[in-house]
C-alpha cells in the first residue's frame, strides 16, 4: 500500500522559516519523481514544486521559486520541503504526492497523495 505522511507544519510568524517532511513507503521511492503542492484555504491545488528521482533537478513555481527548496533523503524514503520568508499568504495545508504537475494542474486523481500538514503564517 502507498503511504505518503507529512509532518512539520504549524503556526509561524510572518518571515519565519519550517521545514516540512513527507516519509513515503509502498513504492520504489527512489525512483520516482515528488511534489509539493498546497491548497489556500478556499483556493484550489497550487502546485509548490518538483524534484527529480535523485535529488539532483528541482522546478520550482514561480510564485514560490527564491523562497523554497525541495530536497529528498532516498535512504530515508523522505522528501523535504523548507520554506523561507514566510507570508500570510502562504497559509494552507501542503501535501506531497508522486504525481509530477509541472505542466498539468494538480490532481487528486493522479498519483498517491498524503493527508497533508497545515501551516499558518500569522502575527
Amino acid at each position: 500500500e502507498v503511504q505518503l505522511v507529512e509532518s512539520g507544519g504549524g503556526l509561524v510568524q510572518p518571515g519565519g522559516s519550517l521545514r516540512l517532511s513527507c516519509a513515503a513507503s509502498g513504492f520504489n521511492f527512489r525512483i520516482t519523481w515528488m511534489t509539493w503542492v498546497r491548497q489556500a484555504p478556499g483556493k484550489g491545488l497550487e502546485w509548490v514544486g518538483t524534484i527529480d528521482a535523485s535529488g539532483i533537478d528541482t522546478y520550482y513555481s514561480d510564485s514560490m521559486k527564491g523562497r523554497v527548496a525541495i530536497s529528498r533523503d532516498n535512504n530515508q524514503n523522505t522528501l523535504y520541503l523548507q520554506l523561507n520568508s514566510l507570508k500570510t499568504e502562504d497559509t494552507a495545508m501542503y501535501y506531497c504526492t508522486n504525481g509530477d504537475f509541472r505542466k498539468v494542474p494538480p490532481n487528486r486523481s493522479i498519483g498517491a497523495w498524503g493527508q497533508g500538514t497545515q501551516v499558518t503564517v500569522s502575527s
